[in-house]
């Protein structure tokens, strides 16, 4: 076989893995768990994977990662106090996330009974482009019983697996 060859096929293989590459990144992404929040199901340090998808794949149950839009970056304002879960976010190349089970999808029945941030709500059922996320771990998780509804543009997608630390 000549070296050139050789050359071409090796630079097509590059080619291919790197076309592979972007195309996972496309549709997955992994992020590490940082907090308490979700356990026992996760627990600091797990990392997770990710699938990238809109919130008609979802369904009641589902673990998933959403942007944190509450998140503090730099020096806190005089007097201002960081809430819980604000040390919390998951990490991902997008930024600061959270990890959350989904109680409640657009449409669902309004889940009053545990989520005290939407007791007085005047609808019935979730808004459209809303979504009601629960931590498993109640006393250590900043989730819609304290922050309400979260916008599903601020979903990221589904946990579909643990990596193996």
């Amino acid at each position: 076989m000549s070296p050139v060859l050789t050359a071409g096929a090796a630079a097509g293989c590059a080619a291919a893995l790197g076309s592979g590459i972007l195309w996972l990144r496309r549709f997955y992404t992994v992020v590490t768990v940082s907090g308490t929040s979700m356990e026992p199901t996760f627990r600091q340090g797990d990392r997770v994977v990710v699938r990238r998808t809109g919130v008609r794949r979802l369904k009641c149950s589902s673990v998933v990662v959403v942007r944190d839009l509450t998140y503090i970056r730099g020096p806190l304002p005089h007097g201002a106090r960081l809430r819980r879960g604000d040390r919390q976010p998951a990490v991902s190349r997008t930024g600061p996330c959270l990890i959350k089970r989904v109680a409640a999808l657009p449409g669902d029945p309004v889940p009053r009974e545990g989520v005290p941030a939407l007791r007085h709500v005047p609808e019935t059922v979730v808004p459209a482009g809303r979504l009601v996320l629960l931590g498993d771990n109640r006393d250590a998780s900043y989730d819609s019983r304290e922050h309400g509804y979260f916008f599903t543009d601020q979903l990221l997608g589904h946990v579909v697996g643990r990596l193996d630390g």
